[in-house]
């Protein structure tokens, strides 16, 4: 029998790279897409049409409770990706971070309580440990809010270990670090440095080069969500998902320069730099718990999850969809 779940912020760069997945594991997918008068479902218009038809479209928005109970009914496993995560961005509109992650997230939680058979996964982000203290960076690393969007996900991941203390909810917080791939925002740094590289320009913008990241292709973050929904064990679980490698971002830079345009060179650009209390100077994360309650270990080397994401990117067809090199 095909397990039904609830994947939240379908339309997104990760929940469409889900949906997708799930879809051809054979899972009854229900895609929770925040509701526009232009009736656009974002990058799952990008799938292809057999798998567009296996999929039940839910337009709502996560910060309205009774819409969020009517999405999560008879579901058993509840994929809660929706949230704002440009972290500039937030910066400008913490309100808006508070409604959306924090709150919306307690909205899947009750829902999920009227659910009994349901299983919850909360993807939260590597950004809540802030810089590193130490590395690799485990489950038990503290939490350091830097900027207001990791401050409204650490929040969002309290309620949802004190619904699994308090109700005996069964839900997992998923902390993934940077994922990247096709489909991403330019508001990240390798669609950005990507597009700006494809563009043949001679100078590419960059914040600073100096932060160190642990880069997770798209398609072993999706794997390693399916596999959390499929174990055992998992109720109260806080799990990072990470490769263990640490890349800084020149040398990211550096590395699609040489494969893109050997020619090009960087200039800082004081737009793209966080306030200096806010950077996290340093990510690398220890995913050794997931690995032995699921099995999970990623299957793309940064090399090869970066040569595929340089190959969507070049396509013109996918070029259309970015009006820009950067945003916030």
């Amino acid at each position: 029998m095909r397990k039904k779940a609830l994947v939240t912020g379908a339309e997104g760069f990760i929940g469409s790279h889900l949906v997708s997945h799930l879809v051809r594991q054979g899972w009854e997918v229900r895609a929770f897409v925040l509701y526009n008068s232009f009736q656009s479902i974002g990058w799952l218009a990008n799938l292809s049409l057999e798998e567009q038809e296996e999929i039940e479209i839910f337009a709502g928005d996560i910060r309205d409770p009774q819409l969020v109970e009517e999405a999560v009914k008879g579901v058993e496993v509840i994929f809660h990706l929706a949230a704002l995560i440009a972290i500039p961005y937030s910066y400008r509109a913490a309100s808006s971070y508070l409604e959306v992650n924090t709150r919306g997230t307690l909205n899947v939680l009750n829902a999920a309580r009227k659910e009994p058979r349901s299983k919850t996964i909360c993807v939260s982000t590597s950004e809540v440990y802030g810089t590193a203290q130490y590395v690799p960076i485990d489950e038990a690393h503290p939490l350091q809010p830097q900027s207001p969007y990791s401050a409204s996900k650490i929040a969002a991941e309290s309620l949802a270990r004190s619904y699994y203390h308090s109700f005996g909810l069964e839900v997992c917080v998923v902390r993934p670090f940077n994922t990247y791939g096709p489909r991403q925002s330019v508001r990240a740094v390798i669609p950005s440095l990507i597009l700006q590289l494809l563009k043949n320009q001679e100078e590419i913008k960059l914040g600073d080069p100096n932060p160190t990241r642990d880069f997770l292709f798209v398609h072993d973050h999706v794997a390693g969500l399916e596999c959390i929904a499929n174990a055992d064990a998992i109720a109260g679980q806080v799990l990072n998902m990470a490769t263990g490698q640490e890349v800084s971002i020149g040398e990211l830079a550096q590395f699609l320069i040489d494969k893109i345009k050997p020619n090009a060179r960087i200039i800082l650009d004081k737009k793209r730099l966080r306030p200096a209390g806010s950077e996290v100077n340093r990510l690398c994360g220890d995913s050794r718990k997931l690995h032995k309650i699921t099995g999970w270990k990623p299957n793309y080397q940064l090399e090869k999850g970066l040569e595929a994401t340089i190959a969507w990117f070049a396509n013109p067809d996918n070029q259309k969809f970015y009006a820009g090199d950067y945003a916030l």
